[in-house]
């Protein structure tokens, strides 16, 4: 298959995969009525704390997962130097 092809069959499965990603519905329980109730009923304080709390929770497993993606970007042909020297074995 020629690049174009790859590339067209790579956006089609991220496409899918968003979409029943979104469609999913426990992802949908955010709204549950216990967490509603208990969010409405804290003051201003209250709030900020969970606000603070969804940010420590989101942030650092994100950046961890990033900087994994990145140095196995930056590292990825580390291994690969024979391939290019021509002394393949065929395998």
């Amino acid at each position: 298959m020629n690049l174009r092809l790859q590339l067209a069959m790579r956006i089609r499965v991220l496409l899918l995969l968003t979409l029943l990603a979104t469609l999913y519905l426990p992802a949908f329980g955010q709204g549950c009525s216990l967490c509603y109730t208990q969010a409405a009923s804290g003051g201003s304080r209250m709030i900020q704390a969970l606000r603070s709390g969804i940010l420590v929770l989101i942030f650092p497993p994100m950046a961890i997962c990033i900087g994994i993606a990145a140095m196995s970007y930056k590292k990825r042909n580390r291994f690969r130097q024979n391939d290019r020297d021509g002394n393949d074995l065929g395998w």
